[in-house]
Order: structure tokens, then sequence, then C-alpha cells
């Protein structure tokens, strides 16, 4: 009986080829789901921040600089799907730094109550630098700023974490299992 070939001793072209189908095609479904308000999630008028979502799961398992530049990525993304001015660049960027530089060993546990959390946050944080950005741009009244803050920030948070563990789940699964394969770990 002929033994078939393990992925390990096969070339790691094809698993890299399958990681990168992966990876774009993750991100291009966050980012045509940016553009969906399906009932159940909409709350007060605003949807969960699918990209934010992914750049946390991304970056929960690689460097800081390795999260900045799908931030990057990611905000040019969603500005080239909705208006450029404020930038999502910008915030996206931030969440990239601060989730690659989170000690996760002694801070948190990689399960769905933990990343939820970290979306919780960087969530808020987006919205405020969205604030921030809104209000140095002088367009807008800072009374009239702060209080839509308070209830897109709220309502984004509360949408993207409760939602996070669909991205996070599948996509945490599959770079557990290649990085085995690769034997990486």
């Amino acid at each position: 009986m002929i033994k078939p070939l393990s992925f390990r001793k096969q070339s790691p072209l094809p698993l890299n080829l399958w990681n990168a189908v992966i990876v774009v095609g993750s991100v291009m479904i966050c980012a045509l789901m940016l553009l969906f308000r399906l009932p159940v999630m909409v709350l007060s008028g605003v949807g969960p921040n699918w990209l934010l979502v992914w750049v946390v799961t991304w970056s929960i398992k690689r460097s800081s600089l390795q999260g900045i530049v799908a931030g990057i990525c990611l905000g040019l993304i969603q500005d080239g799907l909705t208006a450029a001015q404020p930038t999502h660049t910008v915030g996206l960027a931030l969440v990239g730094l601060l989730t690659g530089r989170i000690n996760k060993k002694r801070f948190i546990q990689e399960d769905f109550i933990s990343i939820a959390l970290i979306v919780f946050g960087m969530a808020l944080m987006v919205e405020a630098v969205h604030a921030i950005q809104f209000g140095l741009g002088g367009t807008h009244r800072l009374e009239d700023v702060w209080l839509h803050l308070r209830q897109t920030a709220l309502s984004s948070g509360i949408l993207s974490s409760l939602w996070a563990p669909v991205v996070y789940f599948p996509l945490n699964r599959w770079w557990t299992r290649y990085h085995r394969l690769l034997g990486i770990e």
C-alpha cells in the first residue's frame, strides 16, 4: 500500500499559497461586511468594525510591526470604501501596535472573552481617534463630536466585541495549524 505524503514532507509553497488565499480572502470578506447592515448587526445605526476585529486577530500572535503594517493596509482599504476624512489608518495602526505589544502570556489567555475585551477597548480607542480628527478638522463643533462619540463608540465596541469570535476562531485555528505544519511553533 502506498503511504500518502504528509504536509511536512511536501514543499511549504502550497501551504504558503493557502495561507495567502485565506489571509486575502478573510480581509476581503471583512471589508465587504462593512458594507452590509443586517438587522442583527446594527445598534443605534452603527455596525461592527470588521477590519478592526481582523487587525486584532492578526496582531494578537504577531509583533507590533506586523500589526502596524496590517493596520495601515486595512485602514487604507477602509478609507477607500468609506470617507477618507477622517482617516481610519491612524486608528487601525494604533490597534496593531497596541495589540502586538500586549504581553499575552502574562495578561491574557487567548480565548473568546479576552479577545472580546481587547476588541471592545480597541473599538473605543479607534472611535476616540476619529473624534479627535473631527475636532481638529474644525468642520464640526466639539460638543457635537463628543455627543456623537459616546453613542458611536459604545455601539461599535459592543457589536465588534460580540462578533469578534466569528473572525477570530477560524483564523486562529488556521494559523495555529499552519504554523504547526511548518514547524514554526
